[in-house]
């Protein structure tokens, strides 16, 4: 309790302190540990109190700087729902300096990366996920969604090594409608053309389906060119893996 009441002395009374310190305790949910000393508190209530402790002040803006990256993935969770709730309940922007996508997926609206103490490329997180538009954040997100594993995972099977005149080895990613409809079903049914799902992956962004799948098309070279402009034309983003475009 006494670290959390240090922003406030010689601001306010000592009634007014504890009232605060109270308050600030019971939103973190450290009530419990009121009268504990560091020592005795793990490295999630060490961060639940310095969060508290940020709050003290009533900001507008709390900066969460790498909040998370000394604790466990359990408790890693549980941060990251305080904040979001606290963002949520308090109307507080929350600006999360972090080296880790998978905090940044769970609870940001919008991204900013930066290189080298530059911002090199920000705007929504659905957004940024679906079409980074620099390598390094391709890169993060690849890491992130582990699709450069799984595409060294593909390029060994036996369908890729052996890939016909006319196939095309593809990234399909799909966003928002277009992951809830069957557009491989479509290749077939519309255009004669086989898909061959070789890794299939699907996430919930800002409450928003988001996938990549990873796909061989067969079939006639004019058929499967068509295929693949449906399937632009349903905001499908297409990568051909071993062209690096389409």
């Amino acid at each position: 309790a006494d670290n959390v009441a240090f922003p406030l002395k010689g601001i306010k009374s000592k009634q007014a302190i504890q009232k605060k310190v109270a308050e600030l305790l019971d939103l973190v949910g450290l009530t419990d540990r009121a009268n504990s000393y560091p020592a005795q508190l793990s490295g999630g209530q060490k961060q639940r109190v310095g969060i508290a402790r940020a709050l003290a002040s009533d900001p507008e803006i709390l900066i969460s700087d790498e909040a998370t990256s000394a604790l466990d993935p359990k408790t890693t969770s549980s941060i990251l729902e305080l904040l979001q709730s606290l963002n949520q309940r308090l109307g507080l922007t929350i600006v999360l300096i972090t080296h880790q996508m998978e905090a940044v997926k769970q609870i940001c609206n919008r991204v900013a990366v930066m290189d080298d103490g530059a911002i090199i490329e920000r705007g929504d997180l659905l957004q940024v996920f679906s079409n980074p538009q620099q390598q390094l954040t391709k890169d993060f997100i690849d890491t992130t969604l582990q699709l450069d594993q799984a595409i060294d995972a593909v390029m060994q099977q036996p369908t890729v090594k052996n890939l016909g005149p006319n196939d095309r080895l593809l990234r399909l990613t799909y966003v928002g409608d277009s992951a809830d409809q069957p557009l491989v079903a479509k290749l077939f049914s519309s255009y004669h053309v086989t898909a061959n799902i070789l890794f299939g992956d699907i996430q919930i962004l800002q409450d928003t389906p988001f996938g990549n799948l990873i796909v061989v098309l067969s079939g006639d070279h004019d058929e499967v060119e068509a295929g693949i402009a449906y399937l632009k034309q349903q905001d499908v983003k297409i990568e051909d893996i071993l062209k690096k475009e389409v």
